[in-house]
Parts: C-alpha cells; structure tokens; sequence
C-alpha cells in the first residue's frame, strides 16, 4: 500500500459511525476540560472507570477476595499516575495487552519562592516543564491548576481561570514598537526561561482605615507600606484558600492556558485543545478498555507521568509502579511468583499510545512525504522513534508490525505509518523503549497532532474515532 494514497477515512463513514464520532468527540472534550493536569486526569479516570464498574484494587485486597476473569480493577499511584486492568480467562503469566499512554503536557511550573513584587506589580515565578517554545506562552490567558499541602497535611486544591467568572493570568511580552532588538534574536532566545513569569496584580494592599483616623494618615501609611501588591495578594490567597506564602513550599500548581476544548475548522472536522499529547490517546485507550468484555488475555490501560521530562521519577514509566502492580494483582489473583511476575510482563504485548506529527504543507521541508502522518487516515504507527540515527528508540520486530497489520485490516481500523519528520531533522521519544526492556512487544501508536507542544494542539476528530477502534481491536485480538 503507498502510504500517501490511503483514502480520507472522512469518505467511508455511514451516518450511524458520524453519530458515534460526534459522541465520542463530545466526550473526549469534556475529559480535556477538567483534565489539565496529570492530577486532575487520574481523578476524572477513576470517577469514570468507578461509573463502569471498576474497583481499586486496595479494596479488593482489603476484602482478602480472589480476583477472577471479568473483574475490574485499577490502581493508583500518587494521584499522578493509574492503571486499569480487566482480568482475562488465561493466567496472567501468559501474558498481558497493553494500552501506555502519558497524562503529563507541556507546562509552566510555579516555582517553591514564586511570589515577588517589581515596581508594583507582583509575579509569580516559573519554571518551564518539558519541551515548549517560550514565545508561544506570552500574551494569552493562563490559569493556575494544582494542589497546596500545609504542614499540617491538609490539600487545599487551586483551580484559577477556568470558569468565566474567573480572573485568568499572563506573561507579558515587549511591544512591539520598542522590538527592535528583541526581534533580531534567534526565536528560542526572543522569550528566555526567567522572563516566564505571570502577572497576578498590581493593586495594593489597603488597610482597614480605624475609626478616628485622618485620611491624610492612611495615605501615609499606603505610602510607607512595603511590597503592598504582594501583601494584597496574599490576602487574597488567604481568603480564598487558607493558605500563606510559605505554603508555596509544598505546592504543586502548574499554568496552563486558560481555554475551552472546542470544535475546529468550518466544518467541525478537527479539536483545538491544550494537552492533546497525550491526553488524547490517553482518553481513546482509556474508552477502548472500558467498552469491552473479559478477554483471552487480562488488558490493561496504563496512564503514567513526566514522560515530558524522561519519564523519570516516582510516577514516571522509569518507576517499579507498573511492575509492582501486576505483582499485586497476581497475588491477589492467586497467581503470583516471582518467575511467573517475569513472565507475565515478557510475554506481554504493548502500543505505547503517543501522538505523532502531522504532516503541515505550510511547514512541508521539515516532512518527508511518504513517510508522515496526515489528518484524517487513521491510527499513526512509527515502527521506531528516536533522533538522527533512531538513538533512543524502540525499534519494533517486524513480526510485531505484521501481527498488528493483520490485526487492524480484520477489524477495518484505518491507519497508518510514519516518522517523526525528516531524518536529521530531529527527533522524540515515547515510554515504548522503558517497557520494551521487559522484553514484551511494543510499538509505538497514537492520533496525528498539528501544533504539537503548543499552548493548544489541534487533531482530527476521524482520527480519534479510529484509534479508539484500534485500540479496542488490540485488546481483542493482538
């Protein structure tokens, strides 16, 4: 098959599969407006999988039950990071499949002494999270997502910008009439990392004026008050959430930008959303393991974090969670052994479910034609990742690729295959070559993403519906 002439899955739908698309499209962008961050996308999976019948897997080991095929379960890990599994008629040591997807985006991070006054206007400073164009997050409507814990322990969630009552924050730029310079540096220098810090106020603190005194002695004292922005700030931030300035010691409280999943295009054919790598194969794994029954095999969807950043850390890919958890889960299934752990996860197959990049004839020298990805034909497939000479990449077998060929044409799932741009162009990676090391099958798949890394990302809603087919095919059949 010549990858460019695969047909526009747009001109083989019947009425009945655009009503599902519709549906489908409606979902996915209720779940990327309350799933901002990796926090907020957990508890908003859990809500779901809990409305279909899941349990946590903590409460089956509470109740000392046996779990048996048909069982729904999943398993959280630092509200950051959740697997969901529905239990097979197979032991588990022959193998699981695998649905990997990442719930972590680009971001502005706010960093543990954020706070500060200049000229009487108070910031917050941040810290960019993962690979960004800095120019990019100037000038538009941000909001401010996360948690705070005190030392208490008490979690106070923070959710500022999103509702239309809400005030929103930004990052100013220079204008452009005062430019000249700024405008003669390479773009990755036009907006450098320190300057990406938000505008919350520039309104000052005003005491409480006592009773008897003279209004000449209140504006002295305005006058005489330090940093009174800042103060005025914190008294807002102590009114609407209990909290203090050294409460930002313990904060997690990301910038996202502070906008509507919508509808794209005239023709209502694509979305336009913050997040979409890689919530939105995050969201299309996550409906296809919801829709079906107990299998041959247990199934697996796995939703991990900072895959942004190497998928480092306690809640990335490189953690022992995943690991862990189906160690739990055989024991609690009965089935567990070390030997029988090592083959479950050796034997298993995975896609590790990431976004690719769409083919954009404006930007056409950075694409090799017959080897991208293009709106509307279906699940992407890229044999390998990686940069320059595929370093870092898992590079799926080819007996893996022709399982998955014979799998999707059975199923009439469209989709394609792709690189990563040009060679020598440059490069990304996935979580695929962390699980690869198991020795279990992997490749990566995912939906075509134009804009990719931008504040918003826009996808094709026929994409969409297509990986949700494959992904489900998958779980049947691989």
């Amino acid at each position: 098959m010549i990858q460019v002439k695969k047909e526009n899955t747009w001109n083989t739908y019947t009425g009945e599969q655009l009503t599902e698309l519709e549906a489908l499209s409606k979902r996915y962008r209720a779940f990327l407006n309350v799933g901002k961050t990796e926090r907020e996308c957990v508890t908003e999976t859990v809500r779901i999988a809990r409305e279909n019948g899941y349990r946590s897997l903590e409460e089956v080991r509470a109740s000392g039950e046996t779990l048996k095929t048909g069982d729904k379960v999943y398993a959280v890990n630092m509200e950051k990071m959740i697997a969901l599994f529905v239990i097979g008629e197979q032991p588990m040591e022959t193998g699981m499949r695998i649905l990997g997807a990442h719930i972590d985006s680009p971001r502005l991070d706010v960093k543990q002494d954020p706070l500060y006054e200049d000229t009487e206007m108070a910031y917050l400073d941040t810290h960019y999270y993962g690979g960004i164009k800095k120019y990019q997050w100037v000038t538009i409507p941000l909001a401010i997502h996360g948690v705070v814990v005190k030392k208490d322990g008490t979690k106070v969630q923070v959710c500022i910008g999103e509702k239309d009552e809400d005030p929103v924050v930004f990052v100013s730029d220079l204008l452009v009439h005062l430019a000249g310079e700024q405008m003669e540096k390479k773009a990755r220098l036009v907006i450098e990392g320190e300057q990406l810090d938000l505008l919350v106020g520039s309104r000052p603190y005003k005491e409480e004026k006592a009773a008897g005194e003279k209004a000449g002695e209140e504006k002295e004292k305005q006058a005489a008050a330090k940093d009174a922005v800042k103060k005025n700030i914190l008294a807002i931030l102590r009114e609407s959430y209990d909290i203090e300035e050294e409460d930002f010691l313990s904060a997690e409280l990301e910038i996202v930008p502070a906008a509507k999943a919508r509808d794209c295009g005239l023709d209502r054919s694509m979305i336009m959303a913050y997040g979409q790598d890689d919530r939105v194969c995050a969201y299309t794994s996550l409906e296809a393991i919801l829709s079906i029954p107990a299998q041959e095999r247990t199934c697996c969807c796995l939703l991990v974090d900072k895959e942004e950043i190497g998928s480092v850390g306690a809640t990335g890919m490189q953690s022992r969670f995943f690991e862990n958890t189906v160690a739990e889960l055989m024991d609690a299934a009965g089935q567990y052994s070390e030997l029988a752990l090592r083959r479950a996860l050796s034997h298993s197959r995975m896609l590790s479910s990431d976004v690719s990049a769409a083919y954009d004839p404006l930007y056409a020298g950075s694409f090799e034609k017959k080897n991208s990805a293009y709106f509307g034909k279906g699940l992407v497939f890229n044999k390998f990742t990686g940069s320059r000479g595929k370093s870092g990449s898992n590079d799926a077998n080819a007996e893996y690729v022709a399982a998955i060929r014979a799998m999707l044409e059975k199923h009439q799932v469209a989709f394609q295959t792709a690189e990563l741009g040009k060679v020598d162009i440059g490069g990304g990676g996935t979580i695929a070559y962390i699980t690869a090391l198991y020795g279990m099958e992997v490749i990566d798949s995912g939906v075509a993403v134009l804009n990719m890394h931008a504040p918003m990302e826009v996808t094709s809603k026929a994409d969409i519906y297509e990986a949700v087919k494959g992904y489900r095919a998958f779980l049947q059949e691989a």
